[in-house]
């Protein structure tokens, strides 16, 4: 606060003399004043001294110099600021109060009900290790916005006639899903630079920045999201600073077509009377990134402990101020103070955080940072509510239970998305389930958009198949998440006195594929004609306890294995085979497969020789998958240049001249039987490509290995989609490609380098190779097909008869043009399987159930369209196949599993032209127990064309 100025007292003898009466006394030697005069004079002066002597007598001693009005005020503010938020109660409440007068009561029945907690009765120890978790039979009643009644039979004659009626028909019914981890509505999509305000990047600390004022609430992504069961998100600022800022919980129920008084931010709020605060701090890379240089902080992580430590500082010189002078008021009353409560609103919401009134969620990689702000709080004495990304968490659980308060961090987990930066390059897809076994609580969040939250609740899903138990990976969307944002007794569970905020499943919640067959914010049914997938009605997921257990991840190498229990081949169309009562064996010789069928003198043999012999349940074999479209072998970790072969902006290259293997990402890849990969060297970035792609073996350790290198140069490659911007216009991009192409037509000029950019584009025109271009946007697509037109009609005039073979990868509004791309015979590589619209080429990408009949993959196949399934990112390998199980699960019947697979494995080859024969091979295979297109598979034995089979056991 600035030091106030205090005027002097009004009063007579302050004011200075007359100016005749001091004119007077500067002349001595004039005449001398009348006596009477004097006597007069004088007698007034006394006069006056009385009046003013009894005028003093009768004011207040202590007469205040500040306003009444603004001091009683501040003393207010006193007890607020000491006051501590208790979890809001959830029971007791007539009404939700974020309920609309005049919305009606529901009644859901015939539903499969997760409740969200044990039953009554079970130990604590007994809860944890998932006893007296159930689904149940039941009906849900819904009124004013909240959960009435949960009951085994509610008779509808027993409600109000204007009660509506839902038929749940056995389907699962949760609570609805909590994204503790998001940025929907201030990273708006698709992607404008003039709605981005996730980050105020002025300064590294920046605790006054608040979310809600940038929240915009047409951003399209709040229905994309609840599409998905998302009912609630906390919207956090970004991670460019150490402290970003406050944070604040929001339902996705938007304007009057919601049940909502209004379209605003403020009618968003999931907590109307603001019980709790929110804020975001962030350790590691991102803050040295975007403010260290140097002489100016902070460059190193030594840098950010100090900023750290720093704002803790000037926030708790102002609570001690603030405290000070309200004990001093308490105690003297406020005609005593002398200046206003002290209140800066730099350092208020900091200052509220050391008051405990705000949960803090801190962005924390690394075990140094994890460490780092552990002695923070301690430092300081605040808690943390939860590490977000954390992937090191799970191997330091001690430094998080010394956090001051007595309460652990949790972790906000992705799944498995890792290696796209140095911090996340130690991490582990086992993560939940060792933070659990350690009695640590673990959430998944989407950190959307950087994942789509409308699917945030597959990575639970992904959290059960690595290992966590079945109800902690719900809770972890459910009421984990729901406890960790102080509002426990409210939203996560279905029970009475619970907000009134439901989804009903079309299958398992934890399955591949789950959507949501409608969704009720606050008792108001969010879609009014929801799309319903056609599934069999079947039971929940039956939690299989040897997830748990400690998975083998380092293979044991053997030229002969021999397996029983295989129920499903899936090798070729020629080589399928399901049995019907009894299983099949397989017998693997030189790490190929030498029998499938009964193998008897093959196990025979086996027996003599001792070799190992694996009893599967529901064993599968099926082809090894394949990576595409990804920076597999050009690339170790995303963000680290130094591990990466770097961007052609203008230079034509070869993939294979910049094949770097034996890298953590190839290991997990082979690790999870994508045992082939195809990448081209990127353009301008990740999802970018411009040169010759390289086909390769990713367990190869060189290039030199015999049969490391399946293909020098598969496909050129382009890149038209929004990147292309970088460096040019669309018009001009397409138009060079157009000219080159034409140039090669027509040229008849020998190449004389055979590894130059124009000898590939001869080898298109010939047929030779494959033109696989990145594009997103039909238009886009449409202008290359056109391109692809024109060339073939010179090439025709010419007397070349010739047809170039095209692909497209990216493909996210391919849909659009399905027809014509099946009518030019091209193939589309979808990179990833369903877009989230990030940019403005991609923004009418297809969301699927309940907003739309289908994702962009249904409406190919049914064009005709071959059609792949790509990488985006090179951490989305290990879910190639729930991949192929999300367009098997939600295709309507369109696709067999085999068929399914072949959209991670045969189409890929088939689109960029590689001979299926040479691919499809007894080589390569993978052998698991379970459904590859299922969570909860077990990878067994992984065959890569080496003559020995990894085994897994």
């Amino acid at each position: 606060m600035d030091e106030k100025v205090h005027l002097p007292p009004y009063s007579a003898v302050s004011l200075p003399p007359p100016a005749a009466a001091a004119a007077h006394g500067r002349h001595r030697g004039g005449r001398a004043m009348r006596r009477s005069r004097g006597v007069k004079l004088f007698a007034l002066g006394c006069l006056a001294f009385l009046v003013f002597a009894q005028w003093r007598q009768i004011q207040p001693k202590n007469e205040p110099r500040l306003s009444l009005k603004k001091l009683n005020d501040d003393l207010a503010t006193c007890k607020k600021l000491r006051t501590k938020p208790q979890d809001p109660a959830g029971l007791g409440r007539d009404k939700n109060a974020r309920y609309v007068d005049g919305g009606k009561p529901t009644l859901i029945k015939n539903a499969t009900i997760w409740v969200g907690e044990p039953v009554e009765g079970t130990s604590e120890e007994d809860a944890r290790a998932g006893k007296g978790w159930e689904w149940i039979s039941g009906d849900v009643f819904l009124e004013h916005g909240l959960i009435k009644r949960v009951e085994a039979n509610i008779p509808s004659n027993s409600l109000s006639d204007d009660t509506i009626v839902y038929d749940a028909r056995g389907r699962q019914l949760t609570s609805g899903i909590i994204d503790m981890h998001s940025h929907v509505g201030v990273y708006p999509l698709p992607s404008l630079e003039g709605n981005a305000d996730g980050n105020e990047m002025s300064d590294n600390i920046t605790p006054w920045a608040r979310a809600i004022d940038a929240i915009y609430p047409f951003d399209t992504q709040f229905e994309v999201i609840k599409s998905g069961g998302v009912t609630t998100s906390l919207v956090l600022p970004g991670s460019g600073n150490n402290i970003g800022g406050e944070a604040y919980i929001i339902k996705h129920a938007v304007g009057k077509s919601d049940g909502r008084k209004e379209i605003s931010a403020e009618d968003l709020l999931a907590d109307p009377d603001r019980t709790w605060r929110y804020m975001k701090m962030a350790c590691g890379e991102n803050a040295k990134r975007v403010h260290g240089r140097v002489g100016r902080r902070p460059f190193s992580r030594m840098g950010e402990s100090y900023e750290f430590r720093h704002a803790f500082e000037q926030a708790q010189e102002l609570v001690q101020k603030q405290d000070d002078w309200c004990d001093k008021a308490e105690a003297l009353g406020i005609e005593a103070l002398e200046e206003y409560l002290p209140q800066v609103i730099a350092w208020e919401a900091l200052a509220a955080v050391l008051r405990g009134q705000v949960h803090i969620n801190t962005h924390c990689y690394t075990v140094p940072d994890l460490e780092a702000m552990v002695d923070h709080t301690n430092e300081f004495k605040f808690p943390v509510r939860a590490f977000h990304h954390a992937h090191q968490t799970y191997l330091v659980p001690e430094i998080l239970k010394r956090t001051w308060g007595g309460r652990p961090p949790a972790s906000a987990l992705f799944a498995d998305n890792m290696y796209y930066k140095t911090e996340s390059y130690i991490g582990s897809e086992y993560a939940g389930r060792i933070l659990y076994e350690n009695n640590l609580t673990t959430v998944y969040v989407s950190d959307n958009p950087v994942l789509n939250a409308q699917h945030v609740l597959f990575e639970a899903g992904k959290a059960y198949h690595y290992g966590l138990p079945y109800h902690a990976a719900l809770a972890g969307v459910t009421s984990a998440p729901a406890d960790l944002l102080g509002m426990g007794q409210r939203l996560g569970k279905v029970k009475p006195g619970f907000d009134a905020d439901i989804a009903v499943w079309d299958s398992d919640p934890l399955s591949v594929g789950a959507a949501p067959v409608q969704v009720w914010i606050d008792g108001k049914a969010q879609f009014e004609d929801p799309v319903e997938l056609s599934k069999p009605l079947g039971p929940p997921i039956k939690p299989d306890e040897s997830l748990g257990e400690v998975v083998v991840e380092k293979p044991t190498m053997l030229n002969e294995v021999l397996f029983s229990g295989v129920t499903k081949v899936l090798l070729s169309d020629e080589s399928n085979y399901e049995s019907h009562g009894e299983s099949f064996n397989v017998a693997i010789s030189n790490g190929k497969i030498s029998c499938i069928g009964t193998c008897e003198v093959e196990f025979k043999a086996g027996a003599a020789s001792g070799a190992k012999v694996i009893a599967l349940k529901h064993g599968y074999l099926y082809p090894a998958l394949t990576g595409v479209a990804g920076t597999l072998g050009l690339n170790a970790i995303d963000a680290e240049s130094s591990t990466d072969n770097g961007p052609n902006v203008g230079v034509f290259s070869r993939a294979v001249d910049g094949l770097m293997l034996d890298t953590k990402k190839l290991h997990v890849a082979a690790r999870y039987g994508v045992t082939r990969a195809i990448s081209a060297p990127t353009f301008t970035g990740g999802s970018t490509h411009y040169g010759t792609s390289v086909g390769f073996v990713t367990s190869a350790l060189t290039s030199l290995e015999e049969g490391a290198v399946f293909a020098s140069d598969l496909a050129l490659h382009y890149t038209l989609d929004v990147n292309v911007r970088a460096v040019s216009s669309y018009s001009a991009a397409f138009g060079a490609l157009r000219t080159k192409l034409l140039k090669a037509a027509t040229s008849s000029e020998p190449v004389l380098d055979p590894f130059s950019e124009q000898s590939y584009l001869k080898k298109v025109l010939n047929g030779e190779r494959v033109l696989a271009l990145t594009i997103n946007s039909a238009d886009g697509i449409a202008t290359a097909l056109k391109i692809k037109s024109q060339v073939e009609d010179v090439m025709l005039a010419t007397q070349t008869v010739a047809k170039i073979k095209l692909a497209i990868i990216g493909g996210a509004e391919a849909y659009l043009v399905a027809s014509e791309l099946a009518e030019a015979s091209v193939g589309v590589i979808l990179s990833p399987l369903q877009s989230t619209g990030e940019s403005w080429d991609s923004h009418r990408a297809l969301t699927g159930a309940p907003l739309t009949n289908g994702t962009t993959v249904d409406v190919l196949i049914d064009a005709g369209v071959v059609t792949a399934i790509g990488l985006k990112e090179d951490w989305e390998l290990r879910d190639l196949g729930f991949a192929a199980g999300t367009a098997f699960k939600n295709g309507d019947g369109r696709l067999s599993e085999k068929a399914a697979l072949d959209l991670v494995s045969t189409n890929i080859y088939r689109i960029l032209g590689v001979n299926v024969g040479q691919i499809e091979n007894t080589n390569h295979f993978i052998v698991s127990e379970g459904s590859p297109l299922e969570v909860g598979n077990r990878i067994k034995a992984v065959g890569s064309g080496k003559g020995k089979v990894a085994v897994f056991v």
